[in-house]
């Protein structure tokens, strides 16, 4: 690379640190973005089964977590919804609501990433990637000095933009929270987000028959309550209810499923008890659900009685196993398969109006590195183009 002096230098080439690469590069800056991985956008292109959930329709700093909630609200503001599903309209990639708002390419997330590529050329950005970053210094007066795999690089405005932990077999490192120690910013403490639960030996064994079953489930923890599928697995148990609960889970604590929510089942036996009272209680149950969870959460002696024969305690014993299902998760499946991590850069160090760090002129961090976390469904991508976009601006 010939030039070795750029306005600014963008570590990570995803989806936050293309966003601010394209506004900075619009503003007439020389832009470089730097990433370690043989390829762009790699998290884009496997996220929503390869077709990318990019945003959504009912984006609200309600539905993040962060130690700091008011710290979001700015950035998710200025760039909405509406302004990246604009972008995607220009560039004529076609996509569609699947289900609470959440949208995805009809083609492939690569869609996505060849626009944020053509978007960059047009800007005049410079994107490398198979570059390792050795070192980062602040130059006595101002900017910085990067040693990299490529060579030394300078720079007046350093934007982070490298994510965090969740899966590291796409190349997730702490990288964003050691040049935040390096400044001297608190990173508040990471574990798993959006992430599968696993099981303690006994509860898995009973339930490892269920594996592959899916059904619509209300899961709820504490105050917290989501309703959406539900997945068994060999593992434990996953599925998008699942995965938004466990970024509130707390370990050590029981889960209350309902696995019938638009039924009360009591009310249901006890009607059919009624109606059909030689219907043996199984034959009732396998109208609802399907057979293999009937079996499973039906103690036996009472599965192949008559209703007439099943008294009201009976009923309501069985009512509440399956829409107040209590089960305590043994932990989760970790980085490997989570698609966020929870915690990292306190963001009472950043501003919010900018992402530059309070502290350090000319350094800025976006994305995933910050303690802000959205829920499924496109709102972290979201996060991403918003703090990109608002970087973009002032970098």
């Amino acid at each position: 690379m010939k030039q070795h002096t750029f306005d600014v230098i963008i570590i990570g080439a995803g989806a936050a640190g293309l966003m601010c690469a394209i506004e900075a590069g619009k503003r007439g800056r020389r832009v470089l973005v730097l990433d370690h991985a043989n390829k762009v956008g790699k998290k884009i292109l496997m996220s929503g089964g390869g077709r990318c959930n990019f945003t959504n329709y009912y984006i609200d700093p309600t539905r993040y977590i962060s130690h700091n909630p008011h710290f979001l609200k700015s950035a998710l503001s200025r760039y909405t919804p509406w302004d990246f599903i604009e972008l995607v309209k220009k560039h004529k990639i076609p996509f569609y609501e699947k289900t609470l708002g959440q949208l995805f390419c009809v083609n492939k997330s690569k869609d996505i990433v060849n626009m944020l590529l053509a978007e960059c050329d047009d800007a005049g950005v410079t994107v490398q990637i198979n570059t390792s970053i050795h070192q980062i210094k602040q130059r006595e007066h101002h900017g910085f000095q990067l040693k990299t795999s490529q060579g030394d690089l300078t720079t007046q405005s350093l934007v982070i933009a490298t994510g965090a932990l969740s899966i590291p077999t796409l190349g997730a490192t702490p990288f964003a929270y050691h040049i935040a120690e390096q400044f001297g910013l608190k990173v508040w403490p990471t574990r798993p987000g959006l992430v599968p639960f696993t099981l303690d030996p006994r509860d898995k064994e009973k339930l490892t028959p269920l594996s592959g079953i899916a059904l619509d489930s209300v899961v709820q923890y504490k105050q917290i309550e989501f309703k959406e599928g539900l997945l068994f697995t060999h593992r434990g148990l996953s599925g998008p209810v699942i995965l938004q609960i466990s970024s509130y889970y707390q370990p050590d604590e029981p889960i209350s499923i309902n696995l019938l929510p638009e039924i009360n089942l009591l009310e249901a036996l006890k009607t059919a008890r009624t109606a059909s009272p030689k219907k043996q209680l199984n034959s009732v149950l396998t109208t609802y659900l399907p057979k293999r969870i009937t079996e499973i959460f039906t103690p036996e002696h009472l599965a192949t009685k008559n209703l007439a024969d099943l008294s009201n305690p009976d009923l309501e014993h069985i009512a509440n196993t399956i829409n107040h299902w209590r089960i305590k998760p043994n932990g989760t499946e970790g980085y490997r398969t989570a698609e966020v991590t929870l915690g990292g850069i306190d963001c009472n160090a950043i501003s919010s109006k900018t992402m530059e760090v309070n502290t350090v002129p000319g350094l800025y961090f976006i994305g995933e590195a910050l303690d802000v976390t959205g829920w499924l469904g496109g709102y972290n991508f979201q996060w991403a183009w918003s703090s990109g976009w608002v970087s973009g601006q002032y970098v």
